[in-house]
């Protein structure tokens, strides 16, 4: 019923999404590492900024929440059922990492904290053995995946 923390949202996301966002977190990584230093510099300052999924999750709940209750104090009572379905869902989202924004939130791409860290994982890596502004080879991220995910 419970998932670990760490996995809760990529257990209950569809593994092809899983492998497409990989996919395009990998295939970017190899583009910022043709780069060079710089480029990868940039990336890890861009990834400070990306949000992650629980923030999505924790920033629409809260909205969803205040507009059902206003509509509810200011239109008609029926409204307040928005918040009560939205909590209910915030909660199962909490215990078992499933809400009905997930699927549509991955599907466009959004990442789980653990996924970003991995990219920047990787990029760090590649970062710390270059000696010059040397391009990326797929091996070298293909390979630090591996050890990453072992």
């Amino acid at each position: 019923m419970f998932s670990t923390t760490a996995k809760r949202v990529s257990s209950n996301t569809d593994p092809e999404i899983n492998a497409r966002i990989w996919h395009d977190t990998e295939e970017h990584m190899c583009q910022v590492a043709a780069g060079g230093r710089a480029a990868i510099e940039r990336r890890l300052r861009e990834l400070d900024e990306e949000w992650d999924i629980e923030r999505w999750v924790g920033t629409m709940a809260p909205s969803f929440t205040l507009i059902g209750l206003t509509l509810g104090l200011v239109k008609d009572r029926r409204w307040l059922l928005v918040p009560i379905a939205v909590q209910a869902f915030f909660l199962q989202h909490a215990l078992q990492g499933w809400s009905p924004p997930i699927p549509f939130l991955r599907r466009i791409g959004v990442r789980t904290v653990q996924e970003i860290e991995r990219e920047r994982c990787c990029l760090k890596h590649h970062l710390a053995t270059l000696c010059d502004d040397e391009p990326c080879l797929r091996n070298d991220v293909k390979w630090h995946q591996q050890s990453v995910s072992a």
